[in-house]
This record gives structure tokens, sequence and C-alpha cells, in this order.
């Protein structure tokens, strides 16, 4: 039951909840729509209520402790004030708190520095990014600091170093400037090109996303990164040429089959004989050799995966592979001096092609080594495994495979609008140049395999019949 009475400080300290209810409201005689609600716990607050639009309308002023009588008087005569001219109050209220949300993240957003923006970027991106690239960047901003695990020239400092991008982080969004980065570039630059140029189009990419969010865009400068600076300060760039030449096939093959471990001896082979990029086919499992078909799954980093024909020389490398991958390790190892038995009713067969049991993710991680001694006693220059790759792309040439089953077999976009809409090859058909220019390759590097190898083609043979 609502009861009236005009309000007083001492009459609203004696009002309580009527028994076995959950509230009792109390009307002021005085003002139109001002009430007191009592719970049964005792507490006591004004509340505001009218009518409005063919509905009722109820909002709480205030709790009794800290509203006056008089205050809560004057706050519903301004309310009615507002609902009778068809304006509601609650949306009133609900715009000022979003409007003092907004005006207190701006000003928190004013200290947010490259670091916290930087971290968001990379959690947005991640689900985009392959495993590599996003190793990249997260190598970018590491704070240093850490024991060397790896091996150490004289001179070198014991512990790692910080990532090229760290020194920017704790400097706040808005002062990363062009004036900003060129200081940091400028250096960076002159110390490490090639590192700088790869961290400056991180950053680049990092600066257009914060422009491109409601959240950063105020603070964000856009022109920080600009083409300008890149042509001013990093070194141009130059096109790689490192491959491998004909006559060099037989010496790269002999000591690269000289190396004692067998894994990265196949896997370098594997590198040339398909020109896969390192990680793809380092990534390599079990599970995507298939010896039956003939055929490998690459995890690719542009169609997110591609299927490739299994050469016969290369597929003999990795059956022999699987067979020391599938035999259990002997009883006891030795290890600093000291006999351990091996825990053989755990053991599984490692699920990776090329796997390492020294390294933390099981597969083959820094084969460079091995291949730069065998670069050295084949007495061939500094060639990376990456210009493997494009010794595969090059070679081919001798045997005058379409460019567009190099590229399908490589993993490279199409580059013309047949390609992309009207050139759909079977395996079979990549199987057959695929096996040719491998048959071409062991041909040179004055290798014999048992197996039947497909014929050259006539204008392959009569080119090399014409060299020699």
């Amino acid at each position: 039951m609502s009861k009236w009475g005009n309000f007083t400080a001492g009459r609203i300290t004696k009002l309580d909840c009527e028994p076995g209810k959950a509230q009792s409201i109390y009307w002021d005689g005085k003002t139109p729509g001002l009430g007191l609600r009592v719970t049964a716990a005792g507490a006591k607050s004004f509340i505001f209520q009218t009518w409005m639009r063919g509905s009722s309308l109820r909002m709480t002023i205030g709790d009794t402790r800290t509203w006056s009588v008089g205050q809560a008087q004057d706050e519903a005569t301004r309310l009615k004030t507002l609902t009778d001219q068809d304006i509601d109050p609650r949306q009133l209220r609900r715009e000022r708190a979003a409007a003092a949300d907004a005006a207190n993240q701006a000003e928190q957003r004013k200290d947010l520095t490259v670091g916290e923006a930087w971290q968001v970027y990379i959690d947005a991106r991640k689900p985009k990014w392959g495993e590599r690239h996003l190793k990249n960047h997260e190598y970018m901003t590491k704070p240093g600091g850490d024991k060397r695990t790896r091996g150490r020239r004289k001179g070198e400092p014991k512990t790692t170093q910080p990532g090229p991008l760290h020194p920017l982080l704790s400097l706040r969004l808005s002062s990363l400037d062009a004036q900003a980065v060129r200081d940091w570039l400028e250096p960076l630059a002159a110390k490490t090109p090639t590192q700088a140029a790869q961290t400056y189009r991180a950053l680049r990419a990092f600066v257009a996303w914060c422009a491109d969010r409601p959240e950063y865009k105020a603070l964000a400068h856009d022109d920080a990164c600009s083409r300008r600076m890149a042509r001013d300060v990093l070194p141009k760039a130059k096109a790689k040429t490192d491959c491998l030449q004909r006559e060099q096939l037989s010496n790269w093959f002999r000591e690269v089959r000289k190396i004692g471990n067998p894994v990265i001896a196949v896997y370098l082979q594997a590198l040339l004989l398909t020109g896969a990029r390192r990680d793809e086919m380092a990534r390599l499992r079990w599970k995507d050799v298939d010896f039956k078909w003939q055929s490998m799954t690459i995890r690719d980093k542009v169609e997110g995966e591609r299927t490739i024909p299994l050469t016969p020389y290369l597929a003999s490398l990795l059956a022999a592979l699987k067979q020391q991958n599938d035999a259990p390790p002997p009883r006891y190892r030795i290890l600093d001096g000291k006999k351990i038995e091996n825990d053989l009713k755990n053991w599984k067969p490692p699920e990776w092609v090329f796997s390492s049991p020294t390294a933390k993710s099981g597969r083959l991680q820094e084969p460079r080594i091995n291949h730069n001694k065998a670069l050295t006693a084949a007495g061939i220059p500094a060639l990376t495994l990456h210009g493997l790759r494009r010794s595969f792309g090059t070679l081919t040439e001798w045997v005058e495979c379409p460019a567009g089953v190099v590229a399908q077999i490589m993993g490279h976009k199409p580059s013309a609008t047949a390609e992309k809409h009207y050139k759909v090859r079977p395996l079979d058909l990549l199987r057959m140049w695929h096996a040719r220019i491998e048959a071409w390759t062991l041909e040179q590097a004055d290798i014999e395999f048992e197996q039947a190898q497909p014929k050259l083609t006539a204008v392959a043979s009569h080119s090399k019949k014409a060299i020699l």
C-alpha cells in the first residue's frame, strides 16, 4: 500500500518496510513523482516515477544517506520538467555515462605504449599468420638478456640481445611519429641493414593497422613510416642470385650425401629436388607422405597446402629414412658418461619426417652448419637454403619444363589469368615433368639410380650434347 505525506528528514528515518513485503514505497505529498523506497533489509532510497508516452517510468535518484530531502525534491522537479517535454531522463543518463566512459578511455589511451598496442595487434593478426611469420614478430620485440644457448664467437656477449623493435615498445603510441621512427631506424640500418628493412616493414604494417582501428586512430601517426623514409634510410634491395650451376651438381651431391646425419642429408636433397621452402619441408610429417600413390602434401604458406609428386629417387631416400625412423632405440644410451635405460615401453616413432631428438619441437631446426661444411668441401661458393629452391626453379629450364608446372610444384601463385582460371594440372601430369627434372638432375650429378628413369626431352638431350 502506498502512503502519502510531506517528506521531512525526521519522518523518513521512522518509515519502515511493511511486514511481509520485499519493499514499500512512500510518496511525497509536496513534490509530484518523488517517492521513498524502503526494502525489507532497511535500505532507503529516493525514487522518481511518472507516466511518459503511455507507460510508467521509474528511476532511482539516490540513497537517503547522500541525498537530503530538499535535494531529492529538486531532482524530482527537474526530472518531471524533462518528462513533460517528452525527454526521457534515462536516455540522458545513459548518454552522460557513455560520454564519461569515452572520456576516461581517451585519457587512458593517451598513455598507451607501443608495446601494449603491439600485443593487441599480434593477438588480432595471429590467426592469419603462419608459424614462422609469428615467430619473426615475437623475435622483434624480445627484451634479450637470456643466456645464449648456442656457441658464440670470441668477444660476443654471453646473453642474447634485445629484438630490433624493443627500443620502441616503451614509447607512447601518440609519440610514434616520423621523427621517432627515423631516430630508431638510422642506427639500426647502419648496423644491420637487412634486419632493419624487415623490421621496418613489420612496423609499417603495425602503424597502418593502428590507423585503421577506431580506438587507436586518434593516437596513431599514419605517416610515421613513409616510403620516402625507407628510400632515404634503408639500403636498396638487391636481388639474390645464389644458385647451383649445372656443373656444380656432381660436387654438391657428393658432399651432401657424405653428411653423417642422414636426416640432414636427405633434407637438403629434398629441398633441391622439390623446390620447397625450408620450413615447408622441415614441417613434413609421415602422414603427409604417400608411398603407395607417390605423392607428398606440403603445408603451403600461399594456398594452405599443396600436393606434389614423390619422385622415384626421393621416394627411395624417404623410404630408407622411414625404416630408420620406425626402428626403436637401443635399450641403453650413454649420457655424460652414464649408462641410462631408454623408456622403450612408451616409445613411439617420431611423427616428423626430418625428426630431431634434441630439438624442443622434435623436428630439424638448423641444417645450415652441415650444408656450409659440404659447400666448402665441394668448393662451391656460399649458397643459402633458399638458394636450393632457386636452383630447382632455374635448373628446370634445362628440360624445358612449362613454367606453370614449375610454379605449381614450388607453390608459387599463378601469374596469368589462364593459369589462375583455366589450367588445373592433375598430379600425373606434374609427376611426368617432375620425374624428368629429377632424372636430369641425377644424370648431371653422376648418380646411378637403378629404377627406370623417364627419358629426357629431345631438346634437352640435344642441348646437353651440344654443351658437352
